[in-house]
């Protein structure tokens, strides 16, 4: 049946349909997708986790959880932070790692504390965990000690499909697992031990292997870290102080935007994500035989001077392998009146910027150098002044 439509009905629908077509290609780009991060407070509720002499991990796993959370949104407008509990309660271990693939997460950080049994109170520092087959005793007993969670729930048989956290058989579901985020979890994992080493002091314990339910159920690059052991007085001290938790959760910060904008260079070419500059602390635990001692104030590193080449500016967004940089490696940008500045090479001696300069003379003469301190451009001369007076 053939239907007539008065002209400007007619005229109006085609204009909507036509709108509706063209819309998604009239902005200048597609919107980046929001980067997702889930933070999971290990334990909760019934199960306060391991315990101290005047404290339990589940109080310190969530404070941790928080503070890293607030950071990353406070500093990360372009970031979603998920948790999986903002207060003291029970959540499954299964529930968790829903909790992240319904989000599509595009990391998922578990935060623990550990713990050792008695006459190993000396033992100090923190680690960092992946998914995988423990190939250790020590290590299978740190995944008995997460997993055995599952216990506080009452159908963990049937949900679990009879997996016995306490049953070194159980763990060998694990052996020929294929984990497609492996070498991204491996990574940022490695990132956080880099950071609690170098920013905090901390002792490192290195990055692990285990058969963690919570971490083999998350569909994307997972950690598990285990700030430090409750069982050490010293160490149990520096977790339960607001200096040690906020360097502990700002370590894990830092390794964050280290691995978010690896990731971003990696897709785009380009990061707008900074990592501030390093301010590490005293040693908070530096050997067995001080584990008694008090927590120090941190120490503040100054911030330093760091010199860079422009090369060229845009109002388009161009990838660092873009056939414009004529085989420059690493090419970054900044943003200044709303237009992109690319720059090549970072050093913090005067010197060496100028010669690299003369270096790229030939592909690009009209190369001038340009000074940094804190992430933020600064005067030329006062910066050259500056770095020539530190020397």
């Amino acid at each position: 049946m053939y239907c007539m439509l008065p002209r400007k009905l007619y005229t109006y629908i085609i204009g909507v349909c036509v709108g509706l077509f063209i819309s998604p290609f009239c902005h200048g780009r597609i919107e980046a997708k929001e980067f997702v991060v889930v933070i999971d407070a290990g334990h909760g509720g019934n199960d306060p986790g391991a315990i101290g002499k005047t404290s339990k991990e589940k109080d310190i796993n969530l404070n941790v959880a928080l503070k890293l959370g607030r950071l990353i949104r406070d500093n990360c407008p372009d970031t979603k932070v998920v948790y999986t509990r903002q207060k003291d309660v029970f959540i499954p271990l299964g529930r968790r790692a829903d909790i992240a693939n319904e989000a599509k997460a595009d990391l998922f950080i578990s935060i623990h504390t550990n713990s050792l049994p008695k006459g190993k109170s000396s033992v100090s520092g923190a680690s960092t965990w992946t998914l995988g087959l423990a190939k250790s005793d020590a290590n299978l007993e740190v995944a008995k000690r997460e997993n055995s969670v599952i216990l506080y729930e009452s159908d963990y048989k049937t949900r679990y499909a009879g997996f016995n956290p306490n049953s070194a058989e159980s763990y060998i579901i694990f052996e020929f697992m294929q984990d497609k985020y492996m070498s991204q979890s491996v990574h940022l994992a490695s990132l956080v031990q880099q950071e609690f080493k170098t920013t905090a002091r901390r002792p490192d314990r290195g990055v692990h292997q285990a058969g963690f339910l919570v971490l083999k159920a998350s569909a994307m690059p997972s950690i598990l870290v285990e700030l430090g052991f409750i069982s050490n007085p010293a160490e149990e001290r520096y977790m339960n102080s607001n200096e040690g938790r906020t360097a502990l959760a700002n370590c894990i910060y830092r390794a964050f935007l280290r691995y978010k904008r690896e990731q971003e260079i990696r897709q785009d070419g380009a990061s707008e994500t900074v990592v501030p500059e390093e301010q590490p602390a005293e040693t908070a635990v530096s050997s067995e035989s001080r584990h008694d001692e008090q927590q120090r104030p941190p120490v503040v590193k100054e911030p330093i001077v760091v010199f860079k080449l422009q090369i060229a500016t845009s109002s388009q967004r161009y990838k660092s392998t873009d056939k414009r940089w004529k085989g420059l490696k690493n090419v970054t940008y900044y943003q200044e009146g709303g237009v992109y500045k690319y720059t090549y090479g970072e050093t913090t001696d005067y010197d060496q910027i100028v010669k690299m300069k003369k270096e790229i003379t030939a592909r690009f003469k009209d190369a001038f150098v340009v000074a940094f301190k804190n992430g933020k451009k600064v005067d030329l001369q006062e910066a050259i002044k500056e770095s020539k007076q530190k020397k």
